[in-house]
Parts: C-alpha cells; structure tokens; sequence
C-alpha cells in the first residue's frame, strides 16, 4: 500500500467516525420524539402542559449557544464532541426514568444544552473534514443524521408495538449510542489546536455571517413549519383521512433525507450560491402549492418540494460559515446557529398566531415569503 494509499484510507476513517457522529446524534434525538407520547400519558400531561414542558429543550440549546463556540475554542472539537456525545446517550435513559414533571424539565433543560454543544462540535469537525478532502461534502454528513432520524423513529415504532417502556427503549439506545461513540471518538479531526488565553463568551459577527445566518433563520422556519404542522394542515386544512394525515410529513423527511444525499454533487457542480438560490425557490413553490390547492395530491407534491428546498440549505450554511476568515469555525458555526435557531423557535408560534387569525392556509402562505428571501439573500455577492 503506498503512502497516498494511507493517507486516503486515513481520510476515509475519520470521516467516518464523524459521520458516525452524526448519526449517533439523530439516533438519540428521534429516539427522544418517538416516544413523547408515551411519557405524556405516563405523567398525565394534557397538550398544554406538554408544550410548555417541551419548551425545556430549547431553552437548553438556547442557553448552550454562547458557550459552545468558547468551550470548542479553549478544548478542541474532538474532546468537546466526544464528551458532549456520551453524556448526550447518557441523558436518554434519564430521560425515561423521570417520574415527575420537575425530574423531566431538568433532564429535557440538559438534554438540549449538551445536545447543542455536541451539535456545534460535530459541524465543526465536519468543517475540518471538508478542508481535508478539499471539497464540499458537508451535506452528506447532514444527510446521515436524517437517515439516523428515520431509523430513530422506526425502532421506536417497533418498540411501541412490543409494549417496551420508553425507559428500557431508551436504554438499548444509549447502549448503541456508546458503542458508536467507543469505535469512533479516536478517528476524530486532532489537527484543531485549542486556544489559549481569554476568549470572549461573544464576538461579533462579520456581514456575511449576519447573511447566512438570515438565511438560516429562513429555513429554520420554514423546516420547523413542516416538522410541527405538517400533520395538523393535513388533518384539518386538507381533511384527509386519518390513516393519510403522515402522508405530508413523510413525504417531506424523504425529500430532506434524498436531498442531502444529492447536495454535495449538485453544489460542486454548479456552486453553492445556485443551489441557495434554487432552495428558496422549491421551498416557496411547494408552501404556496400547498396553501393555493389543499388537496392531497397536491400537498404531497408541495411537501415533497419543501422538502428537496430546505435539505441542503444548513449544511451549504455551515459549510460556509466554516471557511469563514474572521472567526474560528465554531464560533462562526455558533453565531450562525444562534441565528438559524430563533428562525425554529419563532416558526411554529408564528403558524399558530396565524392560523388562529386567518387559517392555517394563509399561515403557509405567509411562511414561504422565508423561502423567497433564501433567493433574495443567496443572489447578494456578499452573502454566498
């Protein structure tokens, strides 16, 4: 074996083990939601206190987001993933054993702390893997934690009709979880050199960074309207029948999971800014379908395109903000992500804020002027 032999073998092995990463990562979260309704039956929560319990999640990664990009700096992604994503596992089964509300808000509240940090970690690596290969392949990665998503919701399918409690499910997770983990956590990136000294919690981002994370932001909303309302437009704006209401939503998850797949080749193809320009347009056109022909067949449709729109956008983002020439890659990815993510907290209120005033129909409408302005944004020189 010669020693470019090696050294691409090399290559291979730590993408990988950071792909691995990010399946372990989508494989605990999925997890998470599969069983949801389980653990609110089994406290007795009616809808309005689960979502105020949900809140816990976010207001974890919220917390995360300043100290994340620091604590990479100071530590090196490699130990902060490693040790953010065995505590990540670890968390799951805590997760099942709360007995109280209070047992579950605190361990949601540290779930979605050490969740986020893990999530920085992993796109920060991913970032150093792309400068290794020389190319963009940020989207692949992206695309194996949908397909851990998909796989995470099917074993909980399965658990559920096995009549498993979620502790004991969530258990033989984390036990997975750490086996990945195990066979993985060496062949990380170690070329980062920590940074000494003091490090400020936050540091301004530049215009473009402001850019892409709008653009994130844009998405975000559009991607937390299909993960929260898809099934409701389907079961009250479209009045399909029950055994149809998944339709919408599984039509979106394999177009995101599909596109990811596809948004490596398509970007070095034809350029980053093309494919951001394109996305914002998919995602407007299957919203305004949507909300313009509420019919079954032309929701899917619509769906679908929502889908293929937002798969590549996050991962293009990151990818962009990583080669970023005034900050380190993650403290851009953290000031990015900061932006992205009030994009998904304000998304699925807004929907509801609408739908209650105007209907749900217009609510889609009003949601795809975010996927006009990924075009918009995407097309400015200083942006993509």
């Amino acid at each position: 074996m010669t020693p470019t032999d090696v050294k691409r073998k090399q290559l291979w092995r730590t993408r990988i083990a950071v792909s691995a990463f990010f399946f372990l990562t989508g494989l605990c979260f999925s997890s998470w939601g599969s069983r949801v309704a389980d653990i609110q039956l089994k406290l007795g929560l009616d809808e309005a206190g689960l979502g105020l319990i949900l809140l816990a999640i976010p207001a974890g990664s919220a917390l995360s987001l300043p100290i994340a990009g620091w604590l990479i700096n100071r530590q090196g992604s490699s130990r902060i993933l490693s040790a953010a994503c065995l505590l990540y596992a670890l968390l799951l089964p805590l997760i099942g054993l709360s007995a109280s509300i209070l047992l579950l808000v605190i361990a949601l509240f540290f779930f979605g702390f050490v969740g986020n940090i893990g999530n920085i970690a992993v796109n920060t690596q991913a970032v150093s893997v792309e400068q290794l290969f020389g190319k963009t392949i940020m989207s692949s990665f992206h695309a194996i934690w949908s397909l851990a998503g998909l796989a995470g919701a099917s074993i909980g399918n399965l658990m559920v009709n096995l009549h498993l409690q979620p502790m004991n499910h969530f258990m033989i997770i984390a036990l997975a979880a750490i086996v990945i983990w195990a066979t993985n956590a060496h062949a990380t990136v170690k070329t980062h050199t920590p940074v000494k000294g003091k490090q400020p919690f936050f540091v301004k981002p530049d215009k473009t960074l402001i850019g892409l994370g709008i653009i994130a932001f844009c998405c975000m909303i559009s991607e937390g309207t299909m993960y929260d309302w898809s099934t409701v437009y389907f079961a009250r704006a479209i009045e399909a029948p029950p055994g149809l209401v998944p339709l919408g939503f599984q039509a979106f998850t394999l177009a995101t999971t599909t596109g990811r797949f596809t948004g490596d080749w398509l970007a070095h193809r034809y350029g980053i800014n093309k494919i951001l320009t394109v996305s914002g347009i998919l995602t407007a056109s299957g919203l305004l379908m949507s909300a313009l022909f509420p019919h079954i067949i032309t929701a899917v449709i619509g769906f679908f395109l929502v889908g293929l729109g937002v798969s590549a956008v996050i991962p293009l983002v990151y990818s962009e903000a990583g080669r970023s020439k005034t900050m380190s890659p993650s403290m851009a990815l953290a000031a990015v992500t900061t932006l992205g993510f009030f994009g998904f907290l304000l998304g699925p209120p807004l929907i509801g804020f609408i739908a209650h005033a105007s209907g749900l129909r217009t609510s889609f409408a009003v949601v795809a002027v975010m996927g006009l302005m990924i075009t918009v944004l995407a097309r400015r020189k200083n942006v993509a």
